[in-house]
């Protein structure tokens, strides 16, 4: 199919589902419309393999034979709304020993979305990393995957270091 007629076009939207299992979501578009189809393959060229429910997103669209479908995300920006409650290991942010760090990649090394936390190994570095849902719905994600590359800002907590701050990998070289 020819889509030189029908040219990609930015929208500005929110994410109404996601489903890592099935590989696809939709976006429902700022401007209103038909729900814009976001694959997996779409989000994972972004360098994300999951998006939470109501997080802002900035994408190319393009309508084709079977409906507008994203074929290129170009910004995720958190849901402000999520709670920002200290996660109970760090508790008072005056009681943690350390301070935050600068954007730092790093690779997953598991995360299990049923019991709401995994670990991740800064590069260079093979001290754990602890990884909070939490953590993660604030940066606009529902889960991750082994070997998954990401850009984390750590605090070193009562039981070492635990990420507050989760980002696609490239964000670690852009700061």
């Amino acid at each position: 199919m020819d889509n030189s007629e029908n040219p990609p076009i930015r929208v500005v939207g929110r994410v109404k589902w996601f489903d890592p299992v099935k590989g696809f979501g939709f976006v429902v578009a700022e401007t209103g419309g038909p729900d814009i189809l976001l694959h997996a393959n779409v989000l994972r060229n972004f360098g994300q393999s999951s998006i939470s429910d109501t997080v802002h997103i900035v994408l190319m669209a393009q309508s084709t034979a079977r409906g507008v479908q994203a074929v290129e995300v170009l910004e995720i920006t958190a849901d402000e709304t999520i709670s920002s409650t200290p996660l109970v290991e760090v508790g008072d942010p005056s009681q943690v020993d350390g301070v935050l760090s600068a954007l730092q990649p790093a690779r997953v090394k598991w995360f299990d979305q049923a019991k709401g936390f995994g670990f991740a190994n800064l590069f260079g570095n093979s001290a754990d990393v602890f990884l909070h849902i939490e953590v993660l719905r604030r940066s606009g994600l529902t889960d991750l995957q082994p070997g998954e590359a990401l850009a984390l800002r750590t605090v070193s907590g009562k039981r070492g270091l635990m990420a507050t701050d989760v980002k696609p990998w490239e964000s670690a070289v852009e700061h």
